[in-house]
């Protein structure tokens, strides 16, 4: 492919200027340390994708709050104490062209009570039988002081150096699950229609703002669908989409999937060529009713699919994870005519408590 492909041309994310259409999607790299700080391992992650030429770079997810943790090996942003480590990795993603986005997240019901140290809580009391959690029901003052985490969350990430920060709203964790009516069956403010739901992840938006600066990008990962029956479909993700659009969002992220429907983003098995991009159509939805730029993902191995999803309009920037696990250099090779495609099998092996890795590689960088 000649250089002088779309993929390869910069975008604008509201104040920043991205140098090509790659994303490196969020992926929970297991490399922090037992408390939630960064690693050496986690900056040489970092410093070699963006040497690799990702355009824009999606930390793995940083919870805001203790209860908020997911897994083990997690980062963490809910103190000031962690700034200077993520500093680290924004200064070895600047010695390049590449930009880096801090995602901030809280996992909800979908963690245990041995890794966030409480009862999981919810915005409903509503059993998830994959982490077996029957979790509690969020009061209100508790709502705005996870609002306020958040806002505090993005004011560290600046701080540390990032270009943005993305917030988690996709695949069952706590903002997520205050879009979805499965999770979610509030009577009051916070639930019920579908600008009730989105009432936290605008209040965040909304508060990053205030406290970042209007300049400051804020980017979201947003779910399409649940999965799920009675859980959230495209249709209300549109309306969600378009209200963060008004709002002030710089792009939105389109994933779906979430533990209790056994069927989340990463699907395993490789596709044929033509059914790469799983979540693409809905994301095509979106992007037909919002300003801000859009990012298709779901399986996406070959450059000729990506071409074809971003030059025919469908999604601005296209988000992989697994062939950067493979290969952080896979957009350099792309430019540089030596790759048409991944040598990512989406075999699944990857995520390891000892550090995401390929379990299939046989020759590497």
């Amino acid at each position: 492919m000649e250089p002088m492909s779309i993929l390869f041309t910069p975008v604008r994310i509201g104040s920043l200027e991205v140098p090509n259409r790659f994303v490196r999607s969020a992926t929970h790299d297991y490399m922090a340390d037992d408390d939630g700080f960064v690693t050496g391992r986690q900056v040489e992650l970092y410093r070699r994708l963006a040497e690799g030429e990702v355009g824009l770079i999606i930390s793995g997810h940083a919870h805001v709050q203790p209860s908020g943790k997911a897994s083990p090996k997690q980062m963490a942003v809910f103190d000031d104490r962690f700034i200077e480590g993520l500093a680290l990795i924004a200064a070895a993603v600047h010695a390049h062209p590449s930009k880096v986005v801090l995602q901030i997240a809280h996992a909800g019901r979908q963690t245990k009570p041995k890794l966030c140290g409480c009862v999981p809580v919810s915005p409903s009391p509503v059993y998830d039988p994959e982490s077996k959690v029957m979790p509690r029901e969020l009061e209100v003052s508790e709502i705005r002081a996870l609002i306020a985490d958040f806002v505090a969350a993005a004011v560290r990430a600046k701080q540390a150096g990032f270009d943005g920060v993305q917030l988690h709203a996709a695949h069952g964790y706590l903002v997520s699950s205050f879009l979805s009516p499965h999770t979610n069956r509030r009577t009051d403010e916070w639930g019920g229609p579908v600008k009730n739901r989105a009432r936290v992840l605008l209040e965040i938006l909304r508060g990053v703002k205030a406290a970042c600066g209007r300049e400051f990008p804020v980017l979201v990962k947003l779910n399409s669908t649940d999965f799920l029956e009675g859980g959230l479909g495209v249709d209300d993700a549109v309306r969600v989409a378009r209200m963060l659009d008004q709002a002030g969002i710089d792009a939105i992220e389109v994933s779906g999937g979430m533990a209790e429907a056994k069927k989340g983003s990463i699907w395993p098995g490789l596709r044929s060529e033509e059914d790469e991009g799983y979540f693409v159509e809905n994301a095509a939805k979106i992007r037909a009713e919002v300003r801000a730029p859009v990012f298709g993902l779901g399986g996406i191995r070959t450059l000729a699919a990506a071409e074809r999803m971003v030059a025919g309009g469908r999604v601005d920037l296209v988000s992989l994870s697994r062939p950067f696990i493979r290969d952080p250099f896979l957009v350099k090779h792309f430019r540089e005519g030596t790759a048409a495609k991944s040598e990512c099998i989406s075999c699944n092996k990857c995520h390891s408590l000892r550090g995401i890795r390929c379990a299939d590689l046989k020759k590497g960088k």
